[in-house]
């Protein structure tokens, strides 16, 4: 009888998910935060606007910067452990096979079987370091390329989260109505994005949308009721 092909689909792009949802969930939750604190204290629109347009960029500026710099940080650290390795597979190469055996062993194999494993992988002395990082320390090639692109993506996303909460307050001059739109909306951005999220980390999209959702709502009532109390 005929055999249906087993295909396996995996998400790969995570690195530039979880980029867009540090800058997203940011840009949602500070700028509507600070809006809705605004909104408490001043009447025109128009001061909240640029107030919070000032938050975007500096915030943007500052989100980004710091995904370039983990980005790089990263990309160091898995250089200087990579040299780390090939100098240790060529001083004490005796103790490295006994560490890919160990690794082999830890997975269920016995020493006999675990040893031709251990006399293919060690042959070729770069298949032999890129083993010992996946496998030892748990580390990944990073992409070269990966820390602007991480940097911006993390900036572009702040600012688009950034824009929704001010939107209300750029189309209407009185800051209280201006308010009670820009908390419909934005709460239904952040269901709408925690939704897609959960999606994409394999949860329920509701739970995912619902507690997203919550975390805004709460960081907007703090400063709104903060604000409220100071004035």
């Amino acid at each position: 009888m005929p055999v249906t092909p087993h295909m396996e689909t995996h998400f790969t792009a995570t690195q530039t998910v979880r980029d867009i949802v540090i800058g997203m969930a940011d840009g949602l939750t500070v700028p509507f935060a600070l809006a809705a604190g605004l909104a408490g204290t001043v009447s025109a629109a128009n001061v909240i606007v640029v107030a919070g347009l000032a938050e975007i960029a500096a915030g943007s500026i500052a989100m980004g910067l710091g995904g370039y710099l983990a980005a790089r940080t990263d990309r160091d650290h898995y250089a200087a452990e990579r040299e780390r390795e090939l100098r240790e597979t060529e001083e004490m190469p005796q103790q490295e096979r006994a560490e890919v055996t160990k690794l082999f062993r830890d997975y269920g194999l016995t020493a006999e079987q675990a040893k031709p494993v251990v006399q293919a992988i060690t042959a070729n002395r770069g298949r032999w370091v890129d083993f010992m990082m996946r496998f030892e320390l748990d580390l990944q090639p990073p992409d070269a390329r990966g820390a602007p692109r991480s940097g911006l993506t993390i900036a572009a996303s702040y600012v688009a989260g950034g824009l929704i909460p001010l939107f209300p307050y750029m189309l209407l001059a009185d800051a209280r109505q201006a308010l009670q739109f820009s908390v419909a909306v934005t709460l239904l951005a952040l269901f709408v994005f925690g939704a897609v999220k959960a999606i994409f980390t394999e949860i329920n999209p509701l739970r995912g949308g619902v507690q997203t959702t919550l975390i805004g709502g709460v960081a907007a009532t703090v400063a709104f009721t903060i604000a409220r109390l100071i004035s």
